[in-house]
Order: C-alpha cells, then sequence, then structure tokens
C-alpha cells in the first residue's frame, strides 16, 4: 500500500509481507515526532529557619533535586549556622507533558548515612518560562516533613524550614542531543524565539547496492534492510525489504530547513524483529552504514542523485557494506535570508550569554539522548535502542589515540597553510598582494582600534574568496581524514572499550604507560611554550 511515508501515509506497508499482523508491524514506514525538550534551572539560593533532626549539632545539610530519572545536588553548606547558603545551579531535561520536581534537603549524620529533614514537590506547569537573559523572581518553597505520631498510622506534616529559590523553564536555549557539528537542528525551545523557514529539504531514498548479509535464513545469508533518516524533530523509516541484498525502496521526504548549517543523517539497518529467520531472544537490529549530508554543501534548487558509500567502523576497523543511492535537493524560498544566516552564531545567543559548562552540557545532552531513546522505544512500532543510539552518536565519549592524532593533523595543517602564506608575504610570491597587507599593517600600527574589525573583515573576505572553490557535490566518506583505515586493532579495541573497562589487568597497565608516553610530550611541549611565554613577559 503505497511508496510513501510522509504524514499523509502513515499506515503505508510493503504488501508482499502482510502475513500476518505481526510482521506487517514491523516492516511498514513511519514517521516519527521527537518530544519537546526544555532546560529546567533551579538557582538554589539559601535557607531560612532550618529545623535540623540534632538540635545540639549545626547541619552539614545540601538540596537534592530530582527529575524523572535525573538527580542533581548542591554542595554542603556551611556548617557556622542554621541558615546554610548555596548559591548554586542545578540544570535538567524536562520533557512535554512536563513532571514534576522533586526537592529535599538532607543532613549529613555520618560518612553514610544522610537523613532528609524536608521535601518540596514543585509542578513543571506551574514554573516561569524565560525566553532571555532577564533574571527570575525568586521565591520563598516552604519543606514540610510527614512525622508519625506515637507510632500511630496517623501522620503529622511539619513544617522545616524555608529555601528561596528561583525555577524556570529556559526556553532561549537549544536543548543539544548531540554532537554540534553533526545536529539537525539548531532552533530555541520556545517557539516565539523561531525564525521563518528558508526553503524545504526533500530526500528520495532509492534502493541500495550490495549489501552484506547480516543473518541467515533457510541456511542462506540475506538481509532485511530499511532506512533511517533524520533531520530537526522528524525521523522516518522506510518499509522492510525482505531476503533481499540489493533493496529497492523508492520512498520520498521532505523537511523544513531553518538553518543550512544543519546534517542530513541516513543509517541503513537490518531489521531483526521478522518472523522465519534464525531469531535470538532480544536481538537488535544490526547497524550496516550511515551517510551524513551537510545542507552547505547543497546548491540551492539542483536534484543531486548520487551513490554514497555505507562505511561500517567498530573495533574490527573500518569496511564497506554496501551503496545506498540517493536523491537530494534544497529547495531556497529566500537566498538572501540564507546568506544573513551564515552571518549568525551557530547556537541560540542564550548559549553565549549565559553559557553551561563542559561537564553540564556533556550530562544534559546524555540526559536529553535517554529520553528520546525512552520516548522512540515507547512508539508504535517502537524504534530500537540501539538503532537511535547509533543515529545519535550517543556513546560515551572515550579516549581514543585516533581521534586525538586526526586532532593533532587537523591542527598542523592549518598551522601549515597560515605558515605558508606568511611565508608568500615574506618572499613576495605576489607583490601585489604583498604590498597591501604591508600598506594594511601601517595603518594598523597608527589606529589599534582596527584591528578587530579588519580581522574579522578579512574573515569574511577569504570565505567568499574561497567560495568559488567549493565543490560541485557534496563530498564522500574519507576514511583517510580519519585515520580509521590506519589504525591498529589494539587502539580500536581501546577505543570501543565501555567503561569500567573490560580487559585485563596487564593490557590496562600497558595502555597506561602509553598514555603516560603521549602525556610527558604533550607536558615537555606546554613547557617549552610556557618558557617563550615568559622570555617575553620577562626579557
Amino acid at each position: 500500500m503505497g511508496t510513501q511515508a510522509e504524514e499523509i501515509f502513515p499506515e503505508s506497508w510493503h504488501s508482499d509481507d502482510a502475513s500476518s499482523a505481526d510482521v506487517m508491524e514491523n516492516i511498514r514506514s513511519k514517521v516519527y515526532l521527537l518530544p519537546k525538550l526544555w532546560y529546567l534551572r533551579v538557582d538554589v539560593f539559601k535557607a531560612q529557619d532550618l529545623i535540623p533532626s540534632d538540635e545540639y549539632r549545626l547541619p552539614e545539610v545540601f538540596v537534592k533535586a530530582s527529575l524523572g530519572n535525573q538527580t542533581r545536588r548542591t554542595k554542603f553548606a556551611n556548617r557556622e549556622s542554621f541558615n546554610p547558603v548555596w548559591d548554586e545551579s542545578l540544570m535538567f531535561v524536562a520533557v512535554e507533558p512536563f513532571d514534576v520536581l522533586i526537592l529535599s534537603v538532607e543532613d549529613k549524620v555520618a560518612s553514610d548515612k544522610d537523613e532528609v529533614l524536608g521535601r518540596c514537590v514543585v509542578p513543571l506547569s506551574d514554573v516561569e518560562m524565560r525566553l532571555d537573559e532577564k533574571p527570575v523572581r525568586c521565591l520563598w518553597y516552604e519543606f514540610v516533613k510527614q512525622a508519625t505520631i506515637r507510632g500511630e498510622k496517623e501522620e503529622k506534616i511539619r513544617s522545616v524550614g524555608n529555601i528561596l529559590m528561583s525555577i524556570s523553564l529556559e526556553g532561549g536555549y537549544h536543548v543539544l542531543d548531540e554532537s554540534t557539528c553533526d545536529s539537525s537542528d539548531l532552533r530555541t525551545t520556545a517557539k516565539q524565539l523561531w525564525k521563518s523557514s528558508i526553503g524545504v529539504l526533500e530526500l528520495g531514498i532509492l534502493n541500495a547496492q550490495g549489501l552484506k548479509p547480516m543473518k541467515r535464513k533457510d541456511g542462506q545469508a540475506t538481509t532485511d534492510a530499511y532506512c533511517v533518516a533524520k533531520y530537526g524533530v522528524k525521523w522516518v523509516t522506510t518499509r522492510t525489504i525482505t531476503n533481499s541484498l540489493s533493496p529497492t525502496w523508492n520512498e520520498h521526504y521532505n523537511w523544513e530547513v531553518f538553518d543550512p548549517c544543519t546534517v542530513l543523517t541516513i543509517g541503513v539497518f537490518d531489521n531483526s524483529n521478522l518472523q522465519g529467520g534464525d531469531k535470538v531472544e532480544g536481538a537488535k537490529d544490526s547497524r550496516i552504514g550511515k551517510v551524513r549530508i551537510r545542507l552547505s554543501t547543497l546548491q540551492a534548487d539542483r536534484v543531486y542523485a548520487l551513490s554514497y558509500p555505507l562505511m561500517l567502523f567498530d573495533n574490527a576497523g573500518v569496511r564497506k557494506t554496501g551503496e545506498i543511492y540517493l536523491t537530494v535537493r534544497f529547495i531556497c524560498s529566500s537566498s538572501l535570508n540564507t546568506t544573513y544566516l551564515y552571518s549568525q552564531p551557530l547556537l541560540p545567543k542564550m548559549h553565549y550569554l549565559q553559557n553551561l559548562t563542559k561537564a553540564s552540557e556533556s550530562y544534559l545532552r546524555h540526559q536529553a539522548q535517554q529520553i528520546i531513546i525512552m520516548r522512540l522505544n515507547r512508539a508504535d512500532p517502537p524504534m530500537g535502542k540501539a538503532v537511535v543510539e547509533y543515529m545519535l552518536e550517543s556513546g560515551p565519549s572515550m579516549w581514543s589515540i585516533r581521534k586525538s592524532r586526526v586532532n593533532f593533523f587537523r591542527l598542523m595543517a592549518i598551522l601549515e597553510a597560515v605558515a605558508k602564506r606568511f611565508d608568500h608575504i615574506c618572499n613576495w610570491r605576489n607583490p601585489i598582494i604583498t604590498f597591501l597587507i604591508h600598506i594594511l599593517f601601517i595603518i594598523l600600527v597608527l589606529n589599534p582600534k582596527l584591528i578587530l574589525p579588519t580581522f574579522f573583515l578579512s574573515l569574511s573576505l577569504i570565505s567568499i574568496w574561497n567560495y568559488r572553490k567549493k565543490p560541485m557535490h557534496p563530498p564522500l566518506t574519507d576514511t583517510c581524514l580519519s585515520c580509521a583505515d590506519t589504525a591498529l586493532p589494539d587502539e580500536l579495541s581501546e577505543e570501543f572499550d565501555g567503561f569500567p573497562t573490560s580487559f585485563s589487568p596487564d593490557i590496562v597497565s600497558m595502555r597506561y604507560d602509553r598514555l603516560r608516553m603521549i602525556a610527558a610530550t604533550i607536558q615537555t611541549v606546554v613547557g617549552d611554550w610556557a618558557t617563550q611565554g615568559e622570555r617575553l613577559e620577562r626579557p
């Protein structure tokens, strides 16, 4: 029934495999809409008239906040009075429909024991929504404790003190659920701050060729392949083509585009939920490969019909698992608005006015990913946890020699390019450019206020000049850039090792010694830079 899975065809499925309701449920195409996520900020300031359980000792108290499966706590307050002060900010990821925030003030009565002094329940539906950097009003929240009277069932609720806090739902942020460089949506949570769309992205998933067999059915190696495409808040899955290493989908999808600096991700998987195969209980959908297309590499209103290699990278190395044929077109409604967005910061301004720490950002990203995984796993039909994790790259960021080597080569390439241009200027390779740069240098020496405007103007002009070298087609996967084809087996096993490690102490000791050698080299280089800096500061 049908060949599309757009919103107007939500129940389309592959009629050849409609042998049972269970099979139909697991092979049909589907459109998924992600839940709306918010950042929740809880600023804890101070307590007043706090009543401890032991009146003869100053309490060592802290505030613990819980929202769903997320729990954060403040540091211990000073033990100088019964009116402790914290001045801390706790951040959570909230999802609509909103839950309740449970706050508790606890006293550390022993090294391994915390006693709850009182609790407070705050419905998020009553919390103020903030759209900018303006401060939120502070309120006194009463904490209460239920006490049983003389061992009877009757309970008495008594107040144990008040805590001054400000609680707000942050609508000016974008809730990060994936890496910024691979993000498909950078809009704020609050719709009031959204700008109009700049165009429409169209994707045609045609077919795949030469897929690797992922399972065995009736003694034959085969694959039940389907695709997942995500962009923004809409995820789509194609129908599953069974028993084919060259499946044909011919399905078409489209999305609204609000920022050209975003990425479309298409993943290919093997369906493990079908009957008739050598199915293992609890089997997960196997990864076949993934393709990313950056919208900034597409020319407006041009149809791209390309074959993308599917590359799978795991602890066995990188290998090609097939090819997928796609058609992509970015229909631009306003070239002026698109050009203007290139001059804007990547994230909403609240990320720069009240930026999050790296540790907090990593924690919140993990929580947002877990919420998305849970919601998509509860959809009908459910999207497996392994699929969502692969599409979001939700694995922990662990130490990797390969990634460190790649980043080092990237940095050296930039420094080499800068040194090469400087050498061209010093040796008068292009006399006109060298003469203009010397004139500009004299102007900046005479008027230092022009240094920053000139710097940013130069970056803009260089970007415009390099635009003519823009490739005509989106780049394909290059394993040389990521050093995936030259990584050693031991480096790959370390990169894909979990936390804590599952290897023997001898292997961990060897890796630790290797890491010490690398850290010693970095320490020497940083020390040399510090020495040169001190010589300039104190000649």
